[in-house]
C-alpha cells in the first residue's frame, strides 16, 4: 500500500492530506507537526483569538476526528530530524517512517530580535504559533506599555489589537515608511493615519538601539535616542522560509524549497506547498505568504501526487485585519510604475490601482469589497481598465468589467 508523509501540520498540510482523501486515495498518510495541536488557523491568532472573540476550538481547520475518520495519522509533537531520500524515510521520533512520497509544507519561521540588543529577554515575543499567542495574551492589559519591532502587517495587526484593548502602544520601523516592501506609499498613509488616530505613537525610520533589562524586558533604546519604559515587546520583523530539512537532504532551495509548476521539489518523489516554497510566477519565482496560496498550491501538489500533471499556476489575494478596516489586496504589485487612487463610496474606503504602464497589477482595497472584488476578476481576466477612468469617481467601476 502506497505512504505519503507529510511534514508539517498547519494549513498547507491540512488541506494537502484532506484533497487527497477527496481524491479518493487510499493509501496511508501520516502528517508530523511539531505542536501539539491539530492544525489550526495562523491569521486569527494575532486579531480574534488575542482579542478573546474567537474560542480555541474555532481555531481548527478540521475537527480533530476528522484525522482519524479519515484515515490520517497525525504525529503532533514530534520533529522531523532528517529525510533519507535513498531509503526514502523520515526520521522522526527515534524511528524512521518509509515513504512512498514526501511532501513538506513546513511553513516558515519568525525572524528574532539579535540576543546581542536583548532579543533574548522575557517578554520578548514573536506572532506565529498559538503558543506564541498565548505567551503574550496575559501582557495584553489596559495600561500596560509595548513595544512594537517592524512596520508590516503582522506589526501593524498588534498595534491594533494592543490599542483596541487599551494598552500604550510604540511602534517602530527602521526603513523611511511602513509597509515598504509590500505596499505603494499612498497605501502606507492610510495606515498611518489610522493607527495614529488610534493613539499608536508611530516612529518611521527609527529602529532598535536595544533592549533593557536583566531577565525581563524593561525598556528599550531607540535609535532617535528616545528611551522608552515598557512591559513587554513584539517583534514584527518578518518570517523565513522552514528549508532546513530540505536543505540537509539535498534538495535545491532558492529563496525557499524550490518547486516546479507542479510543486516538485528537485527529488521527484518529493513535493512541497505553501510558505517554505518558492515557485515559477510571470518568468521569476516567487514565495508567496498567504492562507489561500497554502491552500491552492497544496490542493495542486494532491492533484499531482495522484498524477494529474497539472500546473499550479497562483492568484495572489490576501487581506488585513486592522480596527474597523478590511484590506483585501488582489495580485502582486512587483514592478509597479504608478498607483491610481479611487476613493470608495463611504467615508473611510478607498482602493489603489496598481500600474505597469497600462497594465493592471494589482489593488489595494481598504473597506471597499466592490473595488476588490472587480480589480480581482480583472487581473484573473488579464484586463486593464484605463487608469483616467478608473481614477474618476463618476465611473461606475462594474462597468469596466464589460468596457
Amino acid at each position: 500500500m502506497s505512504h505519503i508523509v507529510i511534514i508539517g501540520a498547519g494549513q498547507a498540510g491540512a488541506a494537502l492530506a484532506a484533497k487527497l482523501r477527496a481524491l479518493d486515495f487510499d493509501g496511508s498518510i501520516t502528517m508530523i507537526g511539531e505542536e501539539p495541536s491539530p492544525p489550526y488557523q495562523r491569521p486569527p491568532l494575532s486579531k480574534k483569538y488575542l482579542l478573546g472573540d474567537m474560542a480555541l476550538e474555532r481555531l481548527y481547520l478540521r475537527p480533530p476526528e476528522f484525522y482519524a475518520e479519515n484515515g490520517i495519522t497525525l504525529r503532533l509533537s514530534d520533529t522531523a530530524v532528517a529525510i533519507d531520500r535513498a531509503d526514502r524515510a523520515v526520521i522522526a521520533g527515534g524511528e524512521a517512517i518509509g515513504y512512498d512520497q514526501l511532501a513538506l509544507t513546513t511553513g516558515a519561521v519568525p525572524r528574532r530580535l539579535p540576543g546581542a540588543i536583548g532579543g533574548a529577554l522575557g517578554g520578548v515575543h514573536v506572532v506565529r504559533t498559538l503558543a506564541d499567542v498565548d505567551a503574550m495574551a496575559p501582557a495584553f492589559r489596559p495600561g500596560a506599555k509595548v513595544l512594537i519591532v517592524g512596520g508590516g502587517y503582522i506589526g501593524l495587526e498588534a498595534a491594533a489589537v494592543a490599542a483596541t484593548l487599551g494598552l500604550h502602544v510604540t511602534l517602530i520601523e527602521a526603513a523611511p515608511r511602513i509597509l515598504q516592501r509590500v505596499a505603494a506609499p499612498q497605501t502606507a498613509d492610510y495606515f498611518r493615519d489610522l493607527h495614529r488616530a488610534h493613539g499608536v505613537d508611530l516612529r518611521e525610520g527609527t529602529a532598535l538601539t536595544r533592549l533593557l533589562g536583566s531577565d525581563h524586558v524593561t525598556g528599550a533604546e531607540l535609535s532617535d535616542g528616545t528611551v522608552l519604559d515598557l512591559d513587554f515587546v513584539i517583534a514584527g520583523i518578518g518570517v523565513t522560509p522552514a528549508t532546513e530539512l530540505a536543505q540537509a537532504a539535498g534538495l535545491t532551495t532558492e529563496m525557499g524549497i524550490a518547486v516546479d509548476d507542479r510543486g516538485q521539489t528537485s527529488d521527484p518523489h518529493i513535493w512541497a506547498a505553501g510558505d517554505c516554497t518558492s515557485l515559477p510566477f510571470r518568468g521569476r519565482r516567487i514565495r508567496l505568504e498567504s492562507v489561500q496560496n497554502a491552500i491552492d498550491q497544496a490542493e495542486a501538489v494532491a492533484e499531482n501526487m495522484r498524477g494529474a500533471d497539472r500546473p499550479y499556476v497562483p492568484q495572489p489575494w490576501f487581506w488585513s485585519d486592522q480596527y474597523d478596516v478590511k484590506l483585501q489586496i488582489a495580485g502582486l504589485n512587483t514592478g509597479h510604475d504608478r498607483v491610481v487612487v479611487r476613493p470608495g463610496d463611504r467615508p473611510g474606503s478607498a482602493s489603489h490601482w496598481y500600474f505597469a504602464a497600462d497594465t493592471l497589477l494589482a489593488v489595494d482595497a481598504m473597506n471597499d469589497p466592490r473595488a476588490y472584488m472587480i480589480g480581482k476578476r480583472l487581473i484573473e481576466a488579464g484586463r486593464s481598465p484605463d487608469a483616467a477612468a478608473l481614477a474618476d469617481p463618476a465611473t461606475d467601476l462594474k462597468g469596466l468589467l464589460t468596457a
